[in-house]
């Protein structure tokens, strides 16, 4: 019997075909702050927050949803001021805003917006994960 290897270190790459992706781009960048690790190509480019690795790749039309399981993908922030504070700036930005910021169960707080593809970012505070900066 093989044994499990060393545990899994949290997920923190994810890769999205997108359309329309410059604009996809600069959401990520200049209103998320992420940075450009390496544009691998024309349709091809790869953005990090120091400690993840999103992948962003030319999708040339619209995807059909209903094909995809994607629900939503989450940023962590550091404190619930934080997480405030992205409400304020998204909004002012005209990001869409599909909640306002609530309280989870678990101690988690958060807030659902979406980048120019439609797809689901949740800015979310969490307790067991906030604040475990790897740069």
């Amino acid at each position: 019997m093989i044994e499990r290897p060393a545990p899994l270190n949290g997920l923190r790459h994810l890769a999205l075909a997108v359309y329309p992706f410059e604009e996809c781009i600069r959401f990520y960048t200049e209103i998320l702050g992420m940075e450009v690790l390496r544009k691998a190509s024309d349709n091809l480019i790869y953005l990090s927050c120091g400690n993840d690795n999103l992948s962003l790749s030319r999708a040339y039309e619209p995807q059909e949803n209903h094909n995809q399981s994607l629900d939503h993908f989450g940023f962590i922030v550091d404190s619930k001021d934080d997480l405030e504070a992205w409400f304020e700036f998204l909004q002012a930005k005209g990001v869409p805003l599909l909640d306002t910021p609530h309280d989870h169960s678990d101690g988690a707080r958060s807030f659902h917006c979406t980048d120019p593809a439609g797809n689901v970012v949740q800015p979310i505070y969490h307790p067991a994960v906030s604040g475990q900066r790897l740069r």
